[in-house]
């Protein structure tokens, strides 16, 4: 799948369900709280908020993926430009992680493109 569209559309579901939150110290915190499952990172956003963000997701083995622009994202949920959102729901996230790294396949797995995947033991079901 090389067409965003469904990506956005369930971002856009996600936020309408109250799923979501924007905003990089909200998402850090967000984070640290282990409330997130999914981060999402926008293309153009600038080198700080990108390493904040991945170091934050690694320590704390939450999935982040690199995807859009900052406008993109922010349309497909209703509001102006965002840069980072998160995902607090374990099944938008866990679809929406298969829909990024369907759209995102053949791409080196790096920092740019998409971080540790999340592990899910049975203990955490």
């Amino acid at each position: 799948m090389r067409d965003p569209q469904r990506i956005l559309q369930l971002l856009g579901m996600a936020s309408r369900a109250r799923k979501i939150i924007t905003g990089e110290d909200l998402v850090v915190r967000e984070i640290r709280s282990n409330n997130a499952q999914l981060v999402i990172v926008s293309e153009d956003a600038a080198k700080n908020t990108m390493k904040k963000i991945t170091d934050k997701c690694l320590s704390y083995n939450v999935e982040k993926h690199v995807f859009g622009k900052r406008e993109d994202l922010g349309h497909a949920i209703g509001k102006e430009s965002r840069v980072v959102l998160a995902l607090t729901d374990a099944g938008f996230a866990r679809k929406l992680s298969g829909l990024l790294n369907e759209y995102n396949r053949g791409w080196a797995n790096d920092e740019n493109t998409c971080t540790r995947i999340r592990e899910t033991s049975e203990s955490d079901k």
